[in-house]
């Protein structure tokens, strides 16, 4: 009886025992697969383009000044109707053309006024000019002498400002290139590292940035026609 016991134990360890291994056979392949699926590379991918600007705006700012309104406000006007004469003359039409607000400064009316005023009033007037003939924004920008000459005097001129506004059209081939370069530099990762790329973990599309194509050059974006557009994504790949 004693023996039977004996041998029914033994036959029981074995089982276990077997079983045992067998799970911990498994259960360390799981283990090692878990891993594997965790394994993945994080890339960046960039896409650049070179533009040309579509919109050019140009305000031109002038200014009079005296102690008689009625005479300072005149001298704006004829100034105006000057500039107007001049930029229909460089061949802009009448819906280029507008007008901002005029600013008005009676100096004697000031709380903290300078002690030797030369005139009490001071008028100002900007001309704009908005048009997508970017073109003809540079010539007349080269012109302005001209004014000069017939008496008019343009106060803070800081050139032409320079947009580009068909990002729309050019963001999903942009994005189809910057997803290209990221796969590409995750395919070479994979095959120094003896795997294969798996499909995609996770991607964010980077926001596009619109840069002067020659900084050094023009280091404010919209003094530059020429433009130069980027974007960078940047995308998880498992890898198998």
């Amino acid at each position: 009886m004693n023996d039977k016991l004996t041998l029914s134990a033994i036959v029981l360890g074995v089982l276990l025992a077997l079983g045992l291994g067998i799970g911990g056979f498994f259960i360390g392949q799981g283990v090692v697969n878990a891993r594997v699926g965790d394994r993945a590379v994080t890339v960046r991918g960039l896409a650049e383009r070179d533009v040309l600007a579509d919109i050019a705006v140009l305000p031109l700012r002038i200014t009079a000044s005296g102690d008689v309104l009625s005479e300072v406000q005149a001298q704006i006007d004829r100034d105006t109707a000057t500039v107007r004469a001049f930029l229909q003359a460089q061949g802009y039409r009448a819906e280029d053309i507008d007008l901002g607000r005029l600013e008005v400064t009676d100096v004697l009316a000031r709380e903290y006024r300078p002690d030797n005023v030369t005139a009490r009033f001071i008028l100002a007037q900007t001309v704009v000019v908005r048009t997508s003939d970017v073109a003809r924004v540079q010539a007349t920008s080269r012109a302005l002498g001209e004014l000069v000459r017939q008496g008019v005097v343009l106060q803070d001129f800081r050139g032409p400002s320079y947009f580009f506004t068909g990002l729309n059209e050019v963001r999903p081939s942009m994005i189809a290139e910057a997803t290209a370069s990221a796969r590409s530099g995750a395919e070479q990762f994979a095959r120094d590292s003896g795997t294969s790329l798996g499909p995609i973990k996770q991607a964010t599309q980077g926001s596009f940035e619109i840069l002067p194509r020659d900084p050094s050059v023009d280091g404010d974006e919209t003094a530059s026609v020429n433009k130069r557009i980027r974007v960078v994504t940047t995308i998880t790949y498992r890898l198998r």
